[in-house]
């Protein structure tokens, strides 16, 4: 027979499972809005795009829209900030592993290059619409980058002292290195080349820019 304990943790589990529920159906809302948004921004261009046009391809109001997002600037916000936001977060995890700087570098070259491709399309509306985003909204978005590259450049002066790199700036390398990741999603074609060998041809790139060169 259940206790008055058992009955009170199983009336709790009730109650919290309708919020957490409510909140898994506005993030999935919220994320059909940015990625509907984000192909008509990518076809038509921001300003070409309004919001009544991101309502009709999602078949609901302009009212809905407004329950998540205050305006089609804000959109574009949220859209924009994706790419970094992940780049940010696999950068994190690979600084967070106990390899070696050539291993953690490459294992940020391939995570980054993969989010860069998977989420082509963001990464594409930002680099076209950043003169469209709120002045505090690139001002973040800048800031995030920067701190991107900084730690970055930290690793590589790691690894320079650990005898791994040769390289003669570690600011504008590593400037150089996530210049030409972020650059993937302009030329990015499935058609014409794989992720596997983008990723791979990518890797072996950027081992060339920072490895020890042979003494002549």
């Amino acid at each position: 027979m259940a206790t008055k304990r058992d009955r009170t943790a199983t009336n709790a589990a009730r109650a919290v499972a309708p919020a957490e529920l409510r909140t898994e159906v506005q993030e999935f809302k919220r994320r059909r809005i940015l990625e509907e948004a984000r192909e008509l921004f990518f076809a038509h261009g921001y300003e070409a795009t309004t919001l009544d046009a991101i309502a009709d391809a999602l078949n609901v109001t302009k009212p809905f829209l407004y329950s998540y997002f205050r305006n089609k600037s804000e959109i574009l916000n949220a859209i924009c900030e994706i790419g970094i936001t992940k780049s940010i977060q696999a950068l994190d995890a690979a600084l967070a592993t106990k390899l070696a700087p050539p291993e953690k570098l490459r294992l940020i070259v391939e995570s980054v290059t993969t989010i860069i491709i998977t989420n082509q399309k963001y990464i594409v509306v930002y680099t076209r619409e950043e003169k469209n985003l709120e002045q505090n909204e690139a001002k973040f978005l800048i800031g995030l980058r920067r701190d991107f590259d900084l730690r970055l450049a930290k690793l590589l002066v790691e690894g320079a002292e650990a005898g791994d790199f040769d390289i003669d700036d570690a600011a504008l390398t590593a400037v150089s290195v996530s210049g030409l990741i972020t650059w993937v999603a302009n030329w990015f074609r499935p058609a014409r080349h794989s992720q596997t060998d983008v990723v791979s041809h990518t890797i072996r790139l950027v081992d060339r820019m920072v490895s020890k060169r042979p003494r002549r």
